[in-house]
């Protein structure tokens, strides 16, 4: 334990999310990109990049989509799902990050694959 204690409190996190065989997106609730682990990353290879609007690689559609959910999570729902992609093997989802207080500071989507791993991250949005 004393070598996560000389690494600090945001690597350890990093790497955690990093490990994750998943793409993670966190935004703010102005929808700004403050946080993707490693997998997210390489999938959108630059396309969108943290500092960027996550609407920016988003449907106007999905756009008002998120908007919902971030106004449901205010209401104190928890995960949501987004949508299923049959065609990649991926189901995604809204999730609320709060404070400790309760209120929702931001949102991370989450893709999860039913598929096999292997080749992921990949494709278009």
């Amino acid at each position: 334990m004393e070598i996560m204690q000389n690494i600090g409190n945001e690597a350890v996190l990093s790497a955690i999310l990093d490990a994750y065989p998943y793409q993670i997106v966190l935004c703010d609730r102005n929808h700004i990109i403050r946080y993707m682990n490693k997998n997210a990353a390489e999938r959108y290879n630059g396309r969108i990049a943290v500092g960027d609007s996550i609407f920016g690689c988003h449907r106007e559609d999905t756009c008002r989509k998120i908007e919902a959910f971030l106004a449901r999570a205010d209401a104190g729902e928890d995960e949501m799902f987004e949508a299923n992609n049959p065609a990649k093997q991926e189901r995604e989802f809204f999730t609320p990050v709060r404070d400790k207080s309760g209120t929702v500071i931001g949102y991370f989507e989450r893709h999860e694959y039913y598929g096999k791993l292997e080749g992921h991250p990949g494709g278009q949005d």
